[in-house]
């Protein structure tokens, strides 16, 4: 009988910075539970990325929390996957050092979201905003993933890690796998509903702008009530209507029905009865989440039992790769 190819491994980090969005979770989160079926999959809580930027102590081990439970409450299973907090395992910040050693300084300074967060945190310019990047690769490639999840603002960051990972590899023989990005095969754009020109954000001023998806179902349908549209009253994909266009994309993802079917379910009916569909649909997707979520919350130490057991996982598949990195390089085993 032949042997089962090995799955290949997906890593993905997110940081415990905000409650997700709809944006968020249709973009990508939705898509990770079903990914732990096909592939070897690896998600972490990046606390160690969040501190670039000043956070209050205690309401960062609060997020990390909540975030770990979110990721439950969506699809994650810590049976099925490895889910840990960064910060738990140190073979991250140990490997980030040695490839630090291996990138240069005009490859840091070329990265645009430094560029970003410098001026968005013109008191607080760090070295770890700096080199956060050679600390994303080191997350990547002490677990020799094959892919990486990635948005358009993360790709720079995956060109880096796969430069440096071809770096020491040439000067040391092969030692990383070189990681590919992953690209989901469906996955939705969704756009601000006050401002449809600029992606759905948390760090949005008005927080009608976007969906928590732990927001309750009068919130949800009070944010699409007042979501901005046009004047043509017409529920059709076309160019110019970024707004209807949105929602439309919103309602695709959620129904998995294409627009010609959408343009057909409301046509002859106005913007009020599109927008009461689109809440309610999206009221309906987020209400398991968000009652999973209060559930786990409600059980803390089941929460700190699957993460120590993530942490214990992510070390020992780590520790591998940390110990013959630091034999090529030079370092006196212990």
């Amino acid at each position: 009988m032949e042997q089962a190819a090995p799955k290949k491994r997906i890593f993905s980090g997110i940081q415990p910075t905000g409650i997700f969005t709809l944006g968020n979770y249709l973009g990508a989160i939705k898509n990770w539970g079903p990914l732990q079926d096909e592939y070897d999959c690896i998600y972490s809580i990046v606390d160690q990325h969040a501190i670039t930027v000043r956070q209050d102590p205690a309401k960062l081990r609060r997020q990390s929390l909540e975030c770990y439970a979110l990721l439950i409450a969506c699809g994650i299973d810590p049976e099925k996957s490895v889910l840990f907090i960064q910060s738990h395992n140190p073979a991250h910040a140990q490997l980030s050092w040695v490839l630090g050693c291996f990138t240069q300084f005009g490859e840091l300074s070329r990265m645009t979201q430094f560029k970003d967060k410098s001026q968005k945190n013109a008191d607080n310019i760090n070295a770890g905003l700096f080199t956060y990047p050679v600390l994303m690769a080191a997350d990547i490639l002490v677990y020799n993933a094959d892919l990486v999840p990635v948005g358009q603002d993360q790709k720079q960051h995956l060109e880096l890690a796969r430069d440096i990972a071809g770096r020491f590899n040439g000067v040391y023989s092969p030692t990383f796998t070189v990681p590919e990005g992953y690209i989901p095969k469906t996955s939705a754009k969704i756009m601000s509903l006050t401002e449809p020109g600029k992606k759905m954000s948390k760090s949005d001023p008005n927080p009608n702008g976007y969906i928590s998806i732990l927001d309750d179902v009068d919130t949800i349908l009070r944010k699409f009530k007042r979501a901005v549209t046009d004047s043509d009253g017409e529920v059709c994909y076309r160019a110019g209507k970024d707004g209807i266009n949105n929602l439309m994309s919103i309602y695709a993802s959620i129904t998995g029905k294409d627009f010609a079917a959408i343009e057909s379910e409301f046509a002859g009916k106005g913007y009020g009865d599109f927008k009461m569909a689109v809440g309610e649909c999206v009221a309906d997707c987020l209400r398991p989440v968000r009652e999973d979520f209060a559930r786990l919350m409600g059980d803390k130490a089941y929460l700190q039992a699957c993460y120590t057991k993530g942490a214990e996982s992510a070390r020992r598949l780590s520790a591998k790769c940390l110990r013959k990195v630091y034999k090529k390089v030079g370092f006196i085993e212990l």
